[in-house]
């Protein structure tokens, strides 16, 4: 098992800072670090701070368990035998690890679903709406380990896309019609396919100390061992990744940054920690913990992707049609500041990349990274 995010690098560091004759390594990393760590300034906010329910005040680092990440970065050349960057996040990790073959499960959001286990070890999380006033999230593994994952639910259509960006194990019980009868067949070849109802049931259980449907669950172990049995691969395919940067210096990053995201059913707010250059989350004002391992579950970066929402006309119930092909609005949050600029997503299995305002791609900041999409026009304010 390895440490998430920034006990990995730093571990890695201190083992660097240690030998004499690296010295020189290490001094010429904290000058990329630095010229870096800038890239981008402090954007203001084009409306007034949400009223929406977040923590007023940073929680300290040691109430939450947090370690600052460093800034030093080797490439890849010098890091030592057996490490190396994580194709999803760009964190520090063993090799047989960060190349390992992304997991991507869906995991239900309603109010009875919470909390649910795992977001601390993923590498990303997205969160779209779903039926009606709800939404559901979909968190993709790599080089982490979680000992719990779920609740595990239904899959929908325009989750089978961002899966298909890191052709990545699919693990969902069942879907509706057009995600199993449609999308999911039509892009066969860009995932590999574990529906807990239809063949793929190996590395899924049910818990007794909660009631179904928010009983199904699984872990990482489990998700592993079943890919051999499918034929599945067990490393990263060779597809494209983001570009990720290490951390500014602590004495200049922003003291404070607060964002409130509104869903239909709850508010997700972010809580900037300078200390551990993370944002610590809530789900309606409470601040959101992973009773997989009781870790407050933080984001090294936030992608707020505003992309056009339908309600699918054919169907009884109000589901949603997410338009997540093409380009659109983007918000990216990092270390205390704001990022305006646009996302893009050339086909159903190109990478999703973000750009800001000259056209450059947005560099995030290596650690776990939430996608959030929400209708095009939804308030999402910060201060």
């Amino acid at each position: 098992m390895i440490e998430r995010i920034w006990r990995g690098h730093r571990n890695l560091v201190v083992a660097i800072v240690g030998i004499v004759a690296v010295l020189a390594i290490i001094s010429a990393a904290l000058l990329v670090s630095g010229s870096s760590g800038h890239a981008y300034a402090s954007v203001s906010p084009s409306s007034s701070p949400s009223s929406s329910p977040i923590p007023t005040a940073s929680p300290s680092p040691s109430a939450v368990a947090l370690v600052s990440p460093s800034s030093l970065a080797p490439s890849p050349s010098q890091l030592p035998a057996g490490m190396a960057y994580s194709d999803l996040d760009g964190v520090v990790a063993p090799s047989n690890l960060a190349h390992r073959l992304p997991m991507a499960i869906m995991i239900d959001d309603y109010k009875d679903a919470r909390p649910q286990s795992g977001f601390s070890s993923a590498s990303i999380v997205y969160q779209a709406m779903i039926d009606e006033s709800s939404d559901r999230y979909m968190m993709v593994f790599q080089e982490g380990t979680a000992s719990d994952i779920g609740p595990i639910r239904s899959a929908r259509p325009y989750y089978v896309p961002w899966a298909a960006e890191y052709k990545a194990m699919f693990g969902h019980y069942g879907g509706d019609a057009q995600v199993l009868q449609v999308m999911i067949p039509a892009m066969a070849k860009d995932i590999y396919n574990q529906d807990a109802l239809n063949g793929g049931s190996c590395p899924y259980h049910r818990i007794d100390t909660r009631v179904g449907p928010y009983n199904a669950y699984t872990n990482t172990a489990d998700l592993i061992s079943c890919l051999a049995p499918r034929s599945y691969p067990a490393t990263y395919q060779g597809l494209p990744t983001r570009t990720f940067v290490d951390d500014t210096p602590v004495s200049q990053r922003p003291a404070s940054q607060t964002v409130a995201i509104p869903y239909l059913a709850e508010t997700i707010g972010y809580t900037y920690d300078p200390a551990s250059d993370s944002y610590l989350r809530s789900v309606a004002g409470t601040l959101q913990i992973d009773p997989a391992n009781k870790k407050q579950i933080v984001a090294r970066s936030i992608v707020v992707m505003f992309q056009a929402y339908a309600i699918e006309p054919s169907l009884d119930t109000l589901r949603p049609v997410v338009t997540n092909v093409g380009s659109g609005k983007a918000i990216v949050f990092e270390e205390g500041r704001a990022i305006t600029g646009t996302w893009k997503k050339a086909s159903n299995t190109a990478l999703t990349l973000m750009y800001d305002d000259s056209g450059k791609e947005i560099p995030l900041v290596r650690g776990e990274i939430f996608m959030q999409s929400v209708p095009i026009g939804t308030a999402v304010t910060y201060k």
